[in-house]
């Protein structure tokens, strides 16, 4: 037995078989084969929460980076391929990292007031000119439900 589509309710750890079996000790605590291999080589692993990209402008660069350099002309020189990246790399303009730079700023003010991921690219998108969201955004939301 399963809660339906694996949302268990945050408070409950006997809501089902999954989240019983999950949050016994001796399931909690077993090590995963990556650190079982990771721990004999001598090397930690550390496990960090979910990246969000749109949290850092260089990840935005970057993309526009890897945008630029697929519409280069493909070669299998390694020259090529060297001055293409480069090409591609210098070829950011400033005002487009500024842009970046802002955008990042206003998805941190959303995570900041409480907003999901796909409810704060609503709300970026909406207040497009505003460098931070409204106060009343959580009522906004709630209103266009």
């Amino acid at each position: 037995m399963e809660c339906k589509d694996f949302k268990c309710p945050p408070d409950r750890t006997d809501c089902c078989c999954r989240r019983l079996m999950y949050t016994q000790p001796d399931f909690a605590k077993v090590e995963s084969n990556l650190e079982s291999v990771c721990r004999a080589r001598g090397v930690n692993v550390i496990f960090l929460p979910k990246f969000h990209c749109e949290l850092n402008f260089i990840e935005q660069c970057w993309g526009y980076v890897k945008q630029l350099y697929r519409m280069k002309e493909r070669s299998s020189s390694e020259a090529d391929l060297e001055r293409n990246v480069l090409d591609s790399l210098n070829a950011v303009p400033q005002s487009s990292m500024q842009r970046f730079f802002v955008r990042s700023g206003r998805f941190v003010d959303a995570y900041k007031k409480g907003l999901d991921g796909k409810q704060a690219a609503w709300a970026i998108k909406k207040y497009r000119g505003h460098h931070i969201l409204p106060e009343s955004i959580m009522q906004e939301l709630e209103q266009s439900r």
